[in-house]
């Protein structure tokens, strides 16, 4: 290509963020006709596909990388604005998190991003594989996932890994429950009869194997992160392993028990992110780090 044409860039970006050509005409305010010229020149340009037709309508490889870029240089004109004393605009900067810190720590970083606002947030929660993906193909700016031994150092030519902490998970109970099924401690032949709630299962199937040697099935609810899941907790209908920022108040006003002190599963975190030097995506990972730095356990 041997130049980019940043309107038609803006219509890719529309959509591939909204799914359809349809939808990206309407958010943008021409027509559909209009849209797909511009798509088909782009591809022209490029001499290659930039979109697969469907439902949704999704990005190639080189097509996710244009929107990418497209991002990017809005950010940039952002910070240049800032400069210039012009009227600010709102990029928008996408991120990639585990469910365990959407729950816990990350909404307490979001203030100082989002009052006044600095940017739009498109937060997307995603397990390891998928935040790594989408960071290293430039869908989003940033993720928070687990760390692993394939993580790239800082300094390398993708995105730079820094060290968050540790997010403690501990096995915990209602009073209730844990006198009704646990009545005699937490002992093998009760974890095979009391119900479980599980949100990874790999995880609690891991701590039950390490605690207390159960190496069979064992009865349990697999629910994703969300209300129903803290309610079977909460509402005495089972026990699990949860995130300790979650529960600390709860086990200290006795709501929750700890039904294996000493024993708890800890998994460190880092987060990831292209080298992107402007304002908002400066003060974004500062806040990020600093945040999770106070409240997850640090080595």
């Amino acid at each position: 290509m041997d130049h980019l044409d940043y309107r038609s860039l803006a219509v890719l970006d529309a959509v591939v963020s909204q799914g359809s050509f349809e939808k990206a005409a309407l958010a943008l305010g021409i027509s559909q006709s209009a849209v797909s010229q511009r798509i088909r020149a782009l591809e022209d340009a490029a001499g290659r596909l930039l979109v697969v037709r469907g439902q949704p309508a999704v990005a190639t490889g080189l097509g996710q990388r244009l929107v990418s870029h497209h991002r990017n240089v809005k950010l940039m004109e952002a910070a240049l604005d800032i400069d210039l004393g012009n009227k600010i605009s709102m990029p928008e900067v996408g991120l990639a998190v585990d469910a365990a810190s959407l729950a816990t720590w990350l909404p307490l970083s979001l203030q100082p991003l989002l009052s006044p606002p600095r940017c739009q947030l498109n937060i997307e929660q995603a397990d390891r594989a998928k935040a790594l993906h989408l960071v290293r193909e430039g869908s989003v700016f940033g993720a928070v996932a687990a760390a692993g031994p394939d993580d790239q150092p800082a300094g390398g030519t993708g995105p730079t890994v820094t060290p968050l902490g540790v997010m403690r998970y501990v096995c915990v109970a209602t009073p209730a429950f844990a006198g009704h099924w646990f009545g005699d401690g937490f002992i093998l032949e009760a974890a095979q009869l009391a119900p479980a709630m599980t949100v990874d299962g790999d995880m609690t199937a891991s701590f039950l194997r390490d605690v207390l040697d159960l190496k069979g099935p064992y009865p349990h609810h697999t629910m994703p992160p969300s209300a129903a899941s803290l309610e079977c907790i909460y509402g005495s209908l089972a026990y699990g392993l949860m995130p300790l920022p979650q529960v600390a108040r709860a086990l200290a006003e006795d709501r929750l028990v700890d039904l294996a002190p000493g024993h708890h599963v800890d998994v460190a975190l880092n987060w990831h992110a292209w080298k992107l030097d402007t304002p908002f995506t400066r003060i974004l990972s500062e806040q990020l780090v600093a945040t999770a730095r106070r409240v997850l356990l640090q080595a």
